[in-house]
């Protein structure tokens, strides 16, 4: 029940779990340093797993974090 994960350097990879291709693959989150499953928050070329560790890591640029989820449409 192996998978292929080809990147878009040309690189591929084989697994046999998600885990394992998350391990070797998934981006690290700067502040935490937990895998990135999801879309995470880019504060300039940072990476984040969420709001909260953006805004704990991204220091000067802290007031650049916006937190949208939840919020209502204008």
């Amino acid at each position: 029940m192996a998978f292929e994960v080809r990147t878009i350097t040309g690189e591929r990879y084989t697994f046999d779990s998600f885990e394992c291709a998350i391990q070797k693959l998934a981006p690290t989150c700067e502040h935490c340093n937990c895998r990135i499953i999801g879309h995470g928050v880019q504060v300039l070329e940072h990476l984040f797993c969420c709001a909260h560790c953006a805004r704990e890591g991204a220091g000067r640029l802290r007031q650049e974090v916006r937190d949208a989820v939840g919020a209502q449409p204008e």
